[in-house]
């Protein structure tokens, strides 16, 4: 029986504002579309607390991108509560694990005293990156993936990247500055993002002229 998704499959979904989830009890490949649409700031509105600051520049966490990235979605995968059920299933597994040998799909990655504590996935194709989910491991942790998501807008600003999808706005969400805006909207600046030649490997300070 074929694989009800695919890398191209899941490539040509995002140019269409389209992306998929597994069906928690089922096991079964949805699209999805949403209108609003959710996406991180990549200027001065995405905002960092003074408090999550210190921790970014603590070093409590050494930071590392697409050195474990099965792992990361692995621990992606999983209930977050009785309505947040898990929705990254096997096929969706194998397949972003496809993606990432074929360089579209990436990690950034928190880890300390040599364990994975924390991080975050999704894709990256020409200036627009779609992030998927995070995770961090209560205890050691706590923090790890807003960490990830300051390194990964640094990143993303420093590469020319002109969208950083969020799919759906949260509280946890916006309080980095992710806003809403209509899908029309979202899909205008989609088209000028793939038409941009962004870079993913770049680095640096990611509190630099704050």
């Amino acid at each position: 029986m074929a694989r009800p998704i695919s890398p191209e499959l899941v490539l040509t979904g995002y140019l269409r504002g389209a992306f998929p989830m597994c069906e928690p009890e089922t096991g079964r490949i949805e699209w999805f579309t949403c209108d609003p649409r959710a996406v991180v700031p990549l200027d001065d509105r995405f905002r960092v607390s003074r408090s999550l600051e210190r921790v970014v520049r603590s070093g409590r966490f050494e930071i590392r991108t697409d050195t474990a990235f099965a792992k990361v979605i692995s621990c992606c995968a999983r209930d977050r509560s009785e309505e947040n059920r898990n929705w990254i299933g096997p096929d969706i597994i194998r397949t972003y694990c496809e993606l990432h040998e074929m360089g579209f799909a990436h990690s950034v990655e928190a880890w300390r005293d040599g364990q994975l504590v924390g991080g975050l996935y999704g894709v990256a194709l020409k200036g627009a990156f779609f992030g998927e989910s995070m995770f961090s491991v209560p205890g050691p942790g706590t923090d790890a993936s807003k960490v990830c998501l300051v390194h990964l807008v640094n990143r993303l600003r420093r590469g020319g990247f002109i969208v950083c999808d969020s799919q759906y706005a949260n509280e946890h969400m916006t309080r980095f500055g992710v806003y809403e805006l209509p899908a029309k909207d979202y899909l205008s600046l989609l088209e000028d993002a793939v038409e941009t030649d962004a870079r993913w490997d770049v680095d640096g300070d990611p509190l630099q002229g704050r």
